[in-house]
């Protein structure tokens, strides 16, 4: 080694905690070493990791943020039990205004009344005042690509 150009070592370099004042000795390049945290006092050692620290808030946007995704999963599935419903609203449908206002007025409020109403065919349907040919041929559409079955009088 060379000489003059190394630090002193001290094998007796005194630690002290500034939290909780535990002291211990060990070899450094310095005669005294202040430390924040020890084992003592640390919560990773003590056992009190467990306990959940709530710094800002995060924990309860936590929370937040799973209740919101369990309400849009319990919407989801719903919708999915309504996806082949009869009891489905007919404003569901996406129809024109004009049209689910017409098939309101003739009594039908949701899409099993208006597949028993298309089960007398076309005519009986188009029969409904105020509801024409291009809003069938959209009923019928959306009402394919919503997995229900279109009666073959209507078909």
């Amino acid at each position: 080694m060379k000489k003059d150009i190394h630090p002193t070592y001290y094998p007796e370099a005194k630690v002290i905690c500034s939290s909780c004042g535990h002291t211990w000795t060990t070899g450094s390049t310095k005669k005294e070493i202040r430390v924040d945290l020890c084992s003592n006092c640390h919560p990773f050692f003590t056992g009190e990791a467990q306990r959940i620290l709530d710094t800002e808030g995060q924990v309860d946007r936590f929370y937040k943020k799973l209740s919101v995704r369990q309400a849009y999963v319990e919407q989801q599935r719903v919708k999915e039990e309504l996806k082949g419903s009869p009891e489905r609203p007919i404003a569901e449908l996406g129809l024109p205004t004009r049209a689910t206002e017409a098939l309101k007025a003739a009594g039908i409020e949701n899409v099993g009344q208006f597949l028993e109403k298309l089960s007398g065919g076309n005519q009986a349907v188009l029969a409904i005042s105020g509801f024409g040919q291009a809003s069938l041929t959209a009923a019928k559409k959306k009402l394919r690509a919503l997995g229900y079955e279109i009666p073959e009088a209507a078909a």
